[in-house]
């Protein structure tokens, strides 16, 4: 990907060693837009390319709608795991990028470097980000998931190549990411660079609800069910040696996104070989898995707080999915919302902006994010729909659907 620079921006200088060979990452930013004056935060995503992986920023305004503003270069490499058909979705996962809104933080896996990047957020102009220190090997193969803890001082990452596993590091505001000793942790999936799936990869890597477990799941590769592996974290961030293995619930195969249920140490994840599960950590007994009749390739969740919902996407239907869960975590469907055909929604993300939620999805294959205002439960309306190529190819940028991935949000402070 060759970039027309319009910004002289000093970013970042590091070498890093690629799958595909030496890369130089060049210092350099892309201004694709004015900054908008009425911005309320910002999305993140990335085009997660073999030759370069770029973090791509949009302002978010007052009604939900979308400029996308920036091109940052990510210091690395992207790299798309193997598939038949080929498709979306290239790191097999939710999480690939993700901020911090205590730590003002951003963070970024490249795939095809085996390296991490880590970058400072401006609180008031979101958009603007800095690198901290240069990237990080991830210390394993084809990271593809990413958790920050709630103070956005520690973050794990779940590599899921040849070397699967997970590793963890302390968050410097001067340094970078300096990793936590004795927590690398191996996940031995007998997997290869890049791995071969969706079935039999590695998903999403969350903290439970008091941080004191971290938790990947995996998806099963029938008749192989999915499953959760567990470690616990220590004070000093260290985990346990070995990881608790926690297999899907009876229906369940291809175990996927992690989104915490709050007040719970339970989480919604999604499923594509049923729909969904309900998985509570305290009580197995209580999980279960819940059926979405029609879906295809339902990965990704997000959680709505404004509505008390979850919010999944399908990437073969590209119907969205409202999915309620009570008190004693029984999960039943709200109501769905088709995007359109050929849209492939991918990673989603729900922001609050002056007191109502939106809901953010890439929509790969039509190279757009898709913008839902939630209005209320079972009243999701499409707000808004930004096209990425069009501000892309004035830049110069060249953009392939089927590799862009991610979606993370920071709300301006």
């Amino acid at each position: 990907m060759k970039f027309a620079i319009a910004t002289a921006m000093a970013l970042l200088s590091a070498a890093t060693t690629a799958s595909a060979g030496p890369f130089q990452a060049i210092a350099r930013l892309i201004q694709l837009a004015e900054s908008r004056l009425d911005s309320q935060g910002a999305i993140f995503f990335m085009t997660n390319q073999p030759d370069e992986n770029v973090i791509m920023a949009a302002s978010i305004g007052r009604d939900g709608s979308l400029t996308l503003e920036k091109a940052i270069a990510a210091g690395g490499r992207g790299l798309h795991g193997i598939a038949s058909p080929p498709g979306a979705d290239g790191l097999f996962s939710q999480g690939g990028i993700q901020a911090s809104t205590k730590g003002q933080v951003l963070a970024t896996v490249n795939a095809g470097s085996n390296t991490i990047s880590l970058f400072s957020i401006n609180p008031r102009s979101p958009t603007d980000i800095t690198p901290l220190g240069d990237p990080v090997s991830s210390e394993g193969e084809f990271p593809m998931s990413l958790t920050f803890n709630s103070a956005g001082t520690r973050l794990c990452v779940l590599n899921g190549g040849a070397v699967s596993s997970v590793n963890c590091f302390n968050v410097d505001k001067k340094l970078g990411l300096v990793s936590i000793p004795n927590s690398r942790r191996e996940l031995s999936l007998n997997q290869t660079t890049p791995p071969s799936g969706p079935p039999g990869t590695a998903s999403q890597i969350v903290f439970n609800h008091d941080e004191s477990k971290l938790i990947a799941s995996v998806k099963g590769n029938p008749p192989a069910v999915g499953f959760l592996a567990i470690w616990d974290v220590a004070s000093d961030g260290s985990l346990s040696s070995e990881f608790t293995k926690m297999d899907t619930v009876s229906g369940g195969s291809l175990t996927f996104s992690l989104t915490p249920i709050p007040g719970k140490n339970a989480f919604v994840s999604t499923d594509p070989g049923v729909g969904f599960a309900i998985l509570d950590l305290d009580d197995f007994s209580k999980s279960s898995a819940i059926a979405i009749p029609g879906q295809g390739a339902t990965c990704w969740s997000s959680f709505s707080p404004k509505t008390g919902n979850f919010f999944l996407s399908d990437a073969n239907t590209a119907i969205i999915t409202e999915v309620h869960v009570d008190s004693n975590l029984k999960g039943s469907i709200v109501k769905q919302y088709p995007l359109g055909p050929n849209a492939a929604t991918i990673d989603n993300d729900v922001a609050t902006i002056n007191g109502k939620d939106f809901f953010f999805v890439m929509a790969a294959q039509a190279a757009s994010v898709d913008v839902l205002a939630l209005n209320g439960p079972g009243n999701a309306k499409r707000a808004f729909t930004m096209n990425i190529t069009t501000s892309a190819r004035r830049a110069g940028l060249t953009i392939d659907p089927l590799s862009l991935q991610g979606m993370t949000q920071f709300i301006r402070q």
